[in-house]
């Protein structure tokens, strides 16, 4: 089959805005729908007790409320019309769901690292999802109407620059094309910003799986243990379980009868070298550990391993249920949620973890395994003045231009879509803010309904007050 010349795919994304103008962004779509009843739909299947935990995060702010509810912002985009550029997304793209890691050849990169939502669909969708979270966390720390605009016109023109230069490049370049800390420092436009990137690397390096196991493991008899942190770390087995003892993985009795078979089928999905690696390391321990604000009450598990010298490997196995984004947007999608992450991930980061692969639990629920935290470093955007929030936003609409780019191959029809102007920035920002409205509505909705009963919200502290460990 013939390839299209650049000429033909400059034309396709032009063609695109036929039925999807670029103003046309700025539209909402139908709003009538029940925030409440998608929240519990979202919350089905998770562990019962841990469902107020989840509610309770989320009840803390309009933000973590933003972050803990993609469904509702899935169901809205599937509610306006499309540009039919169709690619592998994030599917949760918010501001929170970037940061630092290292690659294999223990490079720090910066990059998407949350891939739960990953889906075939329309590449604006992670846009708005992206810019949404800018306008909702802008008012969260009090920030004026202009910056927050200035926030997602920075974002989306940054999205729309780095999208034109790869539309220039070969597909071995996009594939190759990291943004590293070094680069970030490079491009820096202030002392104080290299500074803070230096900071940045020195405590991304610092957080390594020995560090962890000073933290978080002691000795119990010849072996290594995890301690206990209810709610948000506890043996599946142990005294401090929120598993009802009816659950099937409670039933049990052994988290090595619980991870034996899954561990097994993981390990098949491994490139050789990978398994000969991680033949070297022998099961420690394994928890339950809470994570994040959308993502509570899913199973998730941590296995320690060691090896033959006594230093640890952290392993999280994390439950992948459907994507928000394949309930709402009909693309193709893989029978396995676990392999849909996995393959999601590997696509859009520019390195990913040596460790990823995926395997199906205890009732057929689908799992993915990865590092814990190695080399990891999150943003805590409420210590960020103006300009680095700035050039933060900058740096999340670079880092969505390339992953979009090497996962798609489409960046020359992207490029062509939007454009060398503002529009598709400007209808955006309105967007953002028409939805930033609707997001607080929905909070406080849903705040009526934790305070009346209709849903039960209980906080960390609340929840830890319930154990003695």
């Amino acid at each position: 089959m013939k390839a299209s010349t650049i000429a033909e795919r400059e034309a396709r994304g032009r063609a695109a805005r036929e039925h999807s103008k670029r103003s046309s962004h700025r539209a909402m779509g139908d709003m009538h729908r029940s925030a409440v009843d998608l929240l519990r739909q979202s919350s089905e299947g998770r562990v019962a007790k841990l469902v107020p935990l989840r509610y309770g995060r989320m009840a803390v702010s309009p933000f973590t409320f933003f972050r803990g509810s993609a469904i509702l912002q899935a169901r809205d985009l599937s509610r306006v019309s499309d540009t039919g550029l169709v690619l592998p997304i994030c599917g949760d793209g918010h501001l929170m769901n970037f940061g630092g890691f290292a690659t294999p050849e223990r490079q720090l990169v910066f990059d998407l690292n949350d891939f739960d939502e990953v889906a075939l669909g329309p590449f604006e969708w992670d846009l708005k999802r992206l810019t949404a979270s800018l306008v909702v966390a802008a008012r969260h720390m009090r920030l004026s109407r202009g910056f927050a605009s200035d926030l997602v016109m920075t974002a989306v023109s940054e999205y729309r620059d780095r999208m034109l230069q790869y539309a220039q490049c070969g597909a071995l370049d996009l594939w190759y094309e990291r943004i590293t800390f070094e680069r970030m420092a490079e491009t820096a436009l202030t002392p104080e910003r290299r500074r803070e990137v230096r900071r940045g690397m020195e405590k991304a390096a610092s957080r390594t799986h020995e560090s962890m196991l000073e933290k978080m493991c002691e000795y119990a008899g010849d072996h290594l243990m995890i301690r206990d942190a209810p709610p948000g770390l506890f043996h599946v087995h142990g005294a401090n379980s929120l598993f009802e003892p009816e659950d099937d993985w409670f039933r049990m009795g052994d988290w090595r009868k619980l991870i034996g078979p899954m561990y097994g089928e993981y390990l098949k999905t491994l490139t050789h070298d990978r398994r000969e690696l991680l033949s070297h390391f022998t099961a420690q321990d394994l928890v339950f550990k809470v994570v994040g604000v959308g993502s509570v009450g899913t199973r998730c598990l941590v296995l320690l391993t060691t090896d033959h010298m006594g230093k640890p490997l952290f392993l999280q196995i994390k439950e992948a249920r459907q994507s928000v984004i394949a309930q709402y947007f009909k693309g193709t999608s893989l029978s396995h949620d676990g392999e849909r992450v996995v393959r999601g991930q590997r696509v859009l980061q520019a390195a990913s973890d040596i460790f990823l692969g995926w395997a199906t639990g205890p009732s057929g629920r689908h799992f993915y395994f990865r590092q814990l935290r190695d080399m990891k470093l999150s943003a805590n955007i409420e210590l960020f003045d103006n300009d680095l929030l700035l050039g933060y936003a900058k740096l999340c609409g670079w880092v969505m231009a390339r992953a979009h780019a090497k996962a798609s191959g489409k960046a020359i029809e992207i490029a062509a879509y939007i454009g060398r102007g503002d529009q598709f920035a400007e209808a955006l920002t309105e967007y953002a803010f028409a939805y930033a409205d609707q997001v607080e509505r929905d909070y406080d909705v849903f705040l009526k309904a934790c305070r009346s009963g209709e849903l039960q919200a209980r906080s960390d502290e609340d929840m830890a007050a319930d154990f003695r460990v």
